[in-house]
């Protein structure tokens, strides 16, 4: 997450965009479902133990630190195959 910044305690959010609909991954210090069992959380980033087509899509790091400046990261996954 490029966006990450130092401070006392930041709030990082990860969301996931696909088309019109937006998901929360990591919100409120925690993973929600479905991705709690197949997503592992760091400060900066967050690693797939496996993925499908169906998480195609833009994922979007926010981080919120010291005077609600706000950062914004965001990469675009494709997955192919079958």
């Amino acid at each position: 997450c490029a966006a990450f910044r130092s401070g006392s305690n930041p709030r990082i959010e990860w969301k996931f965009q696909r088309g019109s609909s937006l998901v929360l991954i990591y919100y409120g210090g925690e993973l929600t479902e479905p991705y709690r069992a197949r997503v592992q959380f760091s400060r900066t980033s967050i690693r797939f133990q496996s993925v499908t087509r169906e998480d195609s899509g833009r994922y979007i790091c926010e981080v919120v630190g010291d005077g609600s400046h706000i950062a914004k990261s965001e990469v675009n996954l494709i997955v192919q195959g079958e």
